[in-house]
């Protein structure tokens, strides 16, 4: 499946050309993306570094981004503050808006904002982040914070990336967050709701107890991440990396999605809970990926 280039997606001046900065004067430089987020200090809490003590600090964090060519990296407001300085201008930043911890249940799930995105223009951000919880009991409320988000980044020519995460007590009993029902369903809520680019996980077509027709059959990964693909529409779409698993299997993951028309990827803890040569060994065959994809 082809990708739109950017000039057909109906982009405002201002996010047009700070996309085109993460997508062509940065990472492979070819209309492609590979973001490195690093959220999960707040959204797992510090059991996320045990596999890698070193990346726990911020720092180290920042110099793999650049020194594996990452497109960006995606972090939070207080991380942005105290560490991207000394590497502004080296990689493009994504600043996060919201975020939550693991703590409370996920039953009726909430992300409440703590940035905005004229904070992202001062620290000289090409992109913010948004994490939306797609099926939670709580959706009206989320929806509203993100309707104020979403007309701040129109405001401020800032593209906006919806990190589109099917949650709820509902979600676990259609297939569960992974489902290729939940996550076809959480692509197509984000391109509705107005993302300029969209985060979900790798579909899994497998997981079908309780999903709705034509959910319920067989389909493989490759026709479901293509369902998915379509349903971003004109939302350009990024494909997480997810928890880390068997290398060749999140590399045919990463296949699978570039194949699909994905803009990209976005890999996380399967780049820096490795010791820091592998992650970028790993970058490197993530990027060989890439460079059959160009735009």
């Amino acid at each position: 499946m082809s990708r739109q280039p950017l000039r057909a997606l109906g982009l405002s001046t201002g996010k047009k050309a700070r996309l085109h900065r993460i997508l062509y004067n940065a990472g492979p430089a070819n209309g492609t993306a590979l973001f490195l987020p690093y959220d999960q200090g707040l959204e797992h809490g510090p059991r996320d570094f045990f596999a890698n003590p070193a990346a726990s600090d911020p720092r180290y964090i920042v110099r793999l981004a650049v020194e594996g060519g990452f497109n960006a990296i995606a972090i939070q407001i207080g991380l942005a503050e105290k560490f991207y300085w000394d590497f502004a201008g080296e990689v493009p930043l994504i600043l996060k808006l919201n975020g939550k911890t693991e703590i409370p249940s996920d039953a009726s799930a909430v992300s409440p904002l703590n940035a905005g995105v004229e904070e992202a223009v001062r620290l000289g951000a090409d992109a913010v982040g948004y994490t939306l919880y797609v099926g939670t009991p709580a959706q009206e409320q989320d929806f509203a914070q993100y309707r104020a988000v979403r007309r701040e980044a129109e405001r401020w020519g800032m593209p906006l990336i919806v990190w589109a995460y099917p949650r709820g007590s509902a979600i676990a009993g259609k297939g569960g967050k992974s489902s290729f029902y939940a996550v076809d369903y959480a692509a197509r809520t984000a391109s509705e709701l107005g993302a300029d680019m969209v985060k979900v996980n790798f579909p899994d077509p497998t997981r079908r107890t309780g999903v709705p027709a034509p959910y319920d059959g067989e389909h493989s990964a490759q026709d479901a991440v293509n369902a998915v693909v379509r349903s971003a529409n004109r939302s350009m779409l990024l494909v997480s990396g997810g928890e880390r698993t068997g290398d060749e299997a999140m590399l045919e993951k990463a296949r699978q999605s570039m194949e699909a028309g994905a803009t990209g990827l976005i890999f996380g803890r399967n780049v820096w809970q490795r010791e820091h040569a592998e992650s970028l060994r790993f970058v490197g065959r993530l990027r060989e990926i890439l460079a059959k994809y160009p735009v």
